[in-house]
């Protein structure tokens, strides 16, 4: 655990959607400073977005000194490989992987790497995976045994959006996820092609990438996908257990939000909470909610308890 005496200095990794929402966190955030934004080689000879002018931005993080906290702002898929590299340089990472059903293998491969190097990974940091996983812990500790359901939607999935972009032949993607009930959902996906892609490939290639083999799926082409383009989303958590020996407890959890400011909002709060933790790597459910805030612990636990 580190305590410093000076603001933490954040790079951001990545410069998309999360990205420039991750920027404006930076620096809404009193405890923190921007140590420069990595981008793709490739984006370096493109002019910089006004946001940019005169921040550091650069190609390796090597490039920064010193950074505290590397927030991940890259695709789902790159950013194992990514935390990895960075947590052997000793820099704590934060991201938001979202697969849900490989959170446990990337967990210990992360806390391997973070623990040989005396770092600190917390990992799947959104909303979901990551707040809405808080949720659902203190909806079991009110009721232990019970159901929850979690319904998303309606409303731009993000990590799901990237998958399909990144199929050849597809120009530009949106994916809507829309709440069926009971935890069920449909994924309405919108397509641009690049010229001469056949359509019935990229949808097959689609149907079968693990973001959307478990759940109804509907792929449509439209000739413009900035037309249909909503950042807006949203999350119902239900929960019907019992507490104790007493039956039909009742919770309900909602918002409505923007994806990405809600996903880098939490990412960098999580910077904050990678300081106050020994090396390893944790989901949001592992560490104290009190780490992910600014200011004074008493003065916390006076205003929230």
């Amino acid at each position: 655990m580190t305590q410093l005496n000076r603001p933490i200095r954040i790079a951001i990794v990545g410069y998309g959607n999360i990205g420039q929402y991750a920027l404006q966190a930076v620096e809404a955030a009193p405890d923190m400073e921007l140590a420069g934004v990595v981008r793709r080689p490739s984006s370096l000879n493109q002019p910089l977005p006004k946001e940019l002018q005169g921040v550091p931005v650069v190609a390796d993080v090597d490039e920064l000194s010193p950074v505290d906290v590397a927030v991940l702002c890259t695709p789902t898929r790159e950013t194992p490989a990514i935390a990895k590299q960075l947590l052997a340089k000793g820099i704590r990472t934060v991201d938001s992987f979202d697969i849900h059903s490989e959170i446990v293998q990337v967990r210990h491969q992360l806390d391997e790497v973070a623990k040989a190097h005396e770092s600190v990974a917390v990992f799947a940091a959104g909303w979901d995976p990551g707040t809405d996983s808080m949720i659902r812990a203190i909806l079991e500790i009110m009721a232990p045994y019970g159901i929850t359901y979690t319904n998303f939607g309606p409303g731009m999935s993000m990590g799901h959006t990237v998958a399909v972009k990144a199929i050849d032949g597809v120009k530009d993607a949106l994916s809507l996820t829309i709440p069926v009930g009971t935890g069920l959902h449909r994924r309405m996906v919108y397509v641009e092609l690049e010229d001469g892609a056949d359509f019935e490939t990229v949808k097959a290639q689609i149907l079968q990438d693990p973001y959307f083999v478990h759940d109804e799926t509907h792929v449509v082409q439209v000739p413009d996908v900035r037309t249909l383009l909503d950042r807006g989303h949203g999350v119902v958590i239900e929960r019907k257990g019992v507490s104790g020996q007493t039956q039909n407890q009742l919770f309900k959890y909602e918002m409505r939000i923007n994806n990405p400011a809600l996903t880098s909002q939490v990412m960098i709060a999580a910077a904050r909470a990678a300081m106050r933790q020994r090396p390893g790597a944790y989901t949001l459910i592992e560490i104290p909610l009190i780490d992910f805030l600014y200011g004074d612990r008493d003065a916390l636990i006076g205003r929230l308890v």
